[in-house]
């Protein structure tokens, strides 16, 4: 199939994209190539996946030299004639939007860049795929939207209205406005809440890279709510394994759905919600630990309160996730931290002796 991947030159998207590829798949991606953290790694993303960096100029097409079967445009979703183009010219028949302003804590400090990528970027998106007759469109959402919500595991059927970030509200409005155009067009929309994605080629923000790069430098890492935090870790081949399967799965009218008596992660239009996690929680000193094993180093830690904008837990009910789509991540973090020093120390030339 014609697949638009968004986002591309991103962590999630750079993986995603491989594994379409991998499947045969004709693959377009698009990507802003944003600042927000170090656009080399961005660049480095797209070099293995054989997109040069000389040839990449906004809004021009470079042809993949690894695998001809990709090519990618440096974009910005809000560039919405642009945008439409490129759905015309390459008959797109699935989008996979994983372009967003990512990062909670960003968002206390600049807010436009959410309304921008995450607002008026996803209704460019959703617009494409309407007048293009796209066949469905998978979207990234987010563990964040649960917010304020202290039922555990967090589940889709959960209520969702108590958002703690703008970033997490910006989640949420996509998944408000998926729905939307569900109902109006019958456009079918698959939302997917990832559970803190971690390991190679990950994001410099995240704490994986954080505490890494400090442990290997001697430096602190920040702890924060004094170490009394969980999260769902979930390794990334495990999340592009369940985009890409959720892909094929279409969602279909719930006919028996009932407003106020059913899930709301499902509707009478062809519109799914899916938690994408580990379904084991890890405690973040444990995490820690596991990064001490596997460098052979110990952490310097400094303990602080719990940041605005975050959450003491995250933990992913997958039920529904593994009965419509027959899939259930499985990597263990010790696994995936090994991976991760692995990669890292090979990309930053770091010797393991």
């Amino acid at each position: 199939m014609n697949i638009l991947v968004t986002g591309s030159a991103g962590f999630i998207g750079y993986h995603t994209v491989n594994r379409l590829l991998s499947d045969g798949h004709e693959v377009v991606g698009i990507d802003s190539l944003n600042d927000y953290y170090d656009v080399d790694l961005k660049y480095n993303r797209l070099a293995d996946a054989g997109i040069t960096k000389k040839f990449i100029h906004y809004n021009k097409k470079v042809a993949g030299v690894k695998n001809e079967a990709y090519s990618f445009y440096q974009l910005q979703l809000e560039d919405k004639s642009n945008l439409q183009t490129i759905f015309q010219d390459h008959q797109i028949e699935i989008v996979i939007n994983l372009a967003a302003q990512a990062g909670v804590r960003y968002s206390l400090i600049n807010p436009d860049a959410y309304i921008q990528s995450n607002i008026a970027g996803f209704t460019n998106i959703l617009e494409c795929c309407r007048h293009h007759h796209v066949k469905h469109l998978v979207y990234a959402s987010s563990s964040s939207v649960y917010g304020l919500n202290n039922i555990f595991p967090f589940s889709t059927p959960h209520n969702v209205d108590h958002p703690v970030s703008l970033y997490a509200a910006s989640k949420k409005s996509n998944e408000l406005m998926a729905h939307v155009y569900s109902h109006l067009f019958a456009l079918p929309t698959t939302g997917l809440r990832f559970f803190t994605v971690y390991g190679p080629w990950g994001r410099p923000d995240m704490a994986l890279f954080i505490f890494t790069k400090a442990i290997l430098e001697g430096k602190p890492i920040p702890v924060f709510n004094h170490g009394n935090m969980q999260r769902d870790f979930t390794y990334i081949d495990d999340i592009a394994e369940g985009v890409v399967r959720v892909m094929q799965h279409i969602p279909k009218p719930n006919t028996a759905w009932v407003q106020g008596a059913s899930d709301i992660s499902s509707s009478a239009t062809p519109y799914k919600v899916y938690n994408i996690g580990n379904n084991a929680p890890v405690q973040l000193m444990d995490f820690i630990e596991a990064i001490e094993s596997e460098l052979g180093l110990k952490a310097t830690k400094e303990f602080l309160p719990l940041q605005p904008g975050d959450v003491p837990s995250t933990f992913a009910d997958i039920t529904d996730l593994v009965r419509d789509v027959g899939y259930k991540p499985a990597a263990s973090v010790q696994y995936g931290v090994k991976k991760f020093i692995e990669w890292y120390k090979e990309y930053f030339r770091i010797s393991s002796s």
